[in-house]
């Protein structure tokens, strides 16, 4: 039974447009481009494309900042994926993703989506994907509505990704009670293509055919990106209609159907159908092409009787993709997709009238001109205000550092990954160089001896504290990682985590940490080639901590100096960069004081870019063996990880007041070398040896068997998860 569509005037006079997500100023707008009230199905495809999902209309401005040109870049935002050159014709595609809000509601399902539309992204430009990542947010562990959000993430990451076949390489996760019930999920997926293949979301040329393949369309996902796009509240759970179903089988077979049919001359475009579904694919896929589109959706194959137009144009059934193909050419593309047990029909045509327009049974639902659409979002400028400013707390030496210590070791953020990581299939595909478990992954270019490095990262607390500095620091945290494999940085992507916009301090925060991020990318040569916007992040408590993701690529020439780089008993440690009081945002104020200190953090982005590009070359060169970016929790807590992840007893003396152990400036490594090493701003502070974990500064010591330590860092996620309320 198909749904009876409201009237023009039933939604004008009930106002049904605001249920959809559209303001009054809004629906006026759509009013002005149609020049007549829209009806419902053409109401329903304005309100997601002007979603922020879709449009970044609180966003687009702070997004205009970032540079996304430079000597790799071949294509950047604006299509499915980036697009970066590595040389011998090779590129690298990339890009990250949110599913926050579907999986706060399911999250198994949730999480498993955001991985497999991640992928089809890749794949869309035409790339054989080579590494996924994952950069996760909860609230903390000892709540049982957050253990269960975990573990229902990492298995429909595990799930989707293992049974597709694409290794999951790496990864980061934070846990913080402002993520309570609003889980931030971002997948991100990494892909390898030649430069002639090198695909866009196109519609050119009248008469082509538009051809639909994939699963076929049902009412999952209905509303999406508008779901997307709001505040979570109690009546969340009864949106569960909208949290979309993946199916990894499938996504298996158009992923390997669509790399065949890239290779055929006839393609004109191709794109995925993501977020908004049909709509925003055949409506970005028009604008782009300055061109119009007819769809005829009786032809569209559904997965049951009496789904409405309204409905086709606005599920986000997954694994599908929508084709642009030559006129005539269109049998060989549905013989392929037939080979390969895939739906597929033409439902329509390119035309040159700059026009959707919409059939079904021969009637007209939908008459919208393509550009307005796809490009005249609203675009907001709202009112902004900085947060008052904390004093700022620079000493913590009168406190129990060694309870401190040991309370940050056993914490889920600081202790090992490996009941996440565990669950992920690293080796699939037989080229990965460096999984998950300590630092950036890294994969090796098939039939070559490059490899791509690929981090992940994020920085809420320094964001917080100081978001335009903050930000800077989210994009150095991750060049670091990426410096760490001896790769050189290429470029970046980044995904936007904030609370809702129209919050003046929170508007602050996404304005002057996008601007500090713009700054970074350009002093480290990192533009930005693709990303993702998710605002409304809140739960009954409030807004989640402002969480920038970015997740940067880039490239090793000759990974098998990699074969030498050993950590051994005997290596010495070095300490790269000087301690000084750096508190605000990090772990030993949150474990003492249970706040954020709103202070200037400070970072130096052309020693930054200097630094870290001498240890990649000392590291690549084999003058050291191991570079390790100081983070969360300070020199003791790299320590105490280095230490229980290599199975190796520590010995440090370092000249220092104690409770600079637990500062977290800018710009700090732990470098492990031979004894005696010249290390440019680096001071000798120890070894590797013994079975005893062994710290000592000034005015402290801590000694403790490596069996105890590895037990709390260890035990830090499964005690939290077999905990029983």
């Amino acid at each position: 039974m198909r749904f009876i569509e409201p009237t023009a005037q039933d939604i004008k006079e009930q106002k049904l447009y605001k249920e959809m997500g559209l303001t009054d100023t809004e629906y006026q707008k759509v009013i002005d481009i149609l020049s007549r009230e829209p009806n419902y199905t053409e109401l329903g495809i304005f309100s997601v494309m002007w979603s922020e999902h879709c449009s970044y209309k609180h966003s687009k401005t702070f997004l205009k900042q970032f540079p996304t040109t430079g000597e790799h870049v071949l294509m950047g935002p604006g299509e499915g994926a980036g697009v970066v050159d590595i040389g011998d014709n090779q590129a690298v595609v990339f890009k990250v993703e949110s599913h926050n809000h579907p999986s706060a509601v399911e999250p198994y399902q949730g999480a498993a989506t955001g991985v497999g539309g991640i992928i089809r992204d890749i794949v869309s430009i035409g790339a054989r994907p080579i590494g996924l990542l994952n950069s996760l947010r909860f609230g903390e562990l000892t709540t049982a509505n957050n253990r269960r959000l975990l573990r229902g993430v990492v298995s429909g990451i595990g799930g989707y990704g293992n049974c597709i076949g694409i290794p999951t390489v790496s990864g980061e996760v934070e846990f913080d009670s402002s993520y309570d019930g609003n889980p931030l999920v971002n997948a991100m997926c990494v892909g390898i293509i030649e430069h002639d293949k090198i695909q866009k979301g196109t519609a050119q040329g009248t008469g082509n055919k538009v051809i639909y393949v994939g699963l076929k369309t049902g009412r999952d996902g209905i509303h999406g990106a508008t779901f997307a796009s709001e505040e979570l509240s109690e009546e969340s759970d009864a949106k569960r209609p909208s949290v979309q179903i993946g199916d990894p089988f499938t996504g298996k077979k158009l992923m390997e159907a669509t790399l065949e049919a890239i290779d055929m001359p006839e393609l004109v475009g191709i794109q995925d159908m993501g977020a908004a579904g049909l709509t925003s694919s055949s409506s970005e896929m028009a604008a782009k092409g300055n061109s119009g589109m007819t769809l005829y959706l009786d032809k569209v194959p559904v997965r049951e009787e009496g789904i409405s137009p309204y409905e086709m144009m606005l599920s986000e059934t997954q694994e599908r993709m929508l084709l642009v193909v030559e006129n005539g050419s269109e049998d060989k593309f549905l013989e392929l997709f037939d080979a390969k047990e895939l739906d597929s029909a033409v439902i329509g045509e390119v035309t040159d009238n700059d026009r959707l327009l919409l059939y079904f049974e021969n009637e007209l639902y939908a008459d919208i001109p393509v550009m307005p659409l796809s490009e005249e979002a609203p675009e907001y400028i709202l009112e902004e205000q900085e947060a008052d400013k904390d004093e700022a707390r620079e000493d913590y030496s009168n406190e129990d550092l060694e309870n401190v210590f040991i309370q940050l070791i056993s914490h889920p953020t600081h202790g090992d990954k490996s009941f996440i990581f565990d669950q992920y299939d690293s080796q699939v595909g037989a080229n990965t160089v460096k999984e998950s478990g300590f630092g950036s992954g890294v994969t090796r270019v098939e039939g070559t001896d490059k490899a791509i490095s690929m981090a992940i990262d994020g920085k809420s607390r320094y964001v917080y504290a100081d978001p335009y500095n903050g930000g800077k620091e989210v994009v150095a945290q991750t060049f670091r990682s990426i410096i760490a494999t001896g790769a050189t940085p290429l470029a970046m992507t980044d995904c936007l985590n904030y609370g809702s916009p129209e919050n003046p301090i929170i508007y602050n925060q996404l304005s002057e940490s996008t601007k500090g991020m713009a700054e970074a990318c350009l002093a480290l040569s990192t533009p930005v080639v693709s990303g993702n916007v998710s605002l409304y992040n809140e739960n009954r408590e409030g807004s989640i901590l402002p969480t920038p993701v970015v997740g940067m690529v880039g490239l090793i020439d000759d990974v098998n100096f990699m074969k030498s780089s050993k950590v051994s008993e005997g290596d010495a440690l070095y300490l790269v960069g000087e301690l000084t009081p750096s508190f605000s945002g990090s772990q030993i104020e949150k474990i003492l004081e249970n706040r954020i200190r709103k202070t200037v953090r400070n970072i130096d982005l052309e020693l930054e870019y200097k630094r870290g590009i001498s240890l990649q070359r000392k590291l690549v060169n084999g003058e050291i063996n191991k570079i390790s970016p100081l983070g969360r929790g300070g020199l003791i807590t790299k320590l105490a990880q280095l230490a229980g992840y290599f199975n190796l007893g520590i010995d440090v003396n370092v000249d220092v007041r104690k409770d600079l152990l637990f500062s977290e400036g800018a710009s700090n490594y732990l470098v492990v070398a031979e004894s005696g090493m010249d290390i440019e701003d680096a001071v000798e502070i120890g070894k590797l040896s013994g079975d005893k974990f062994s710290v000592k500064t000034k005015d402290f010591e801590l000694i403790q068997s490596l069996i105890e330590i590895k037990a709390h860092w260890e035990g830090a996620i499964p005690s939290c998860m077999n905990y029983v309320d």
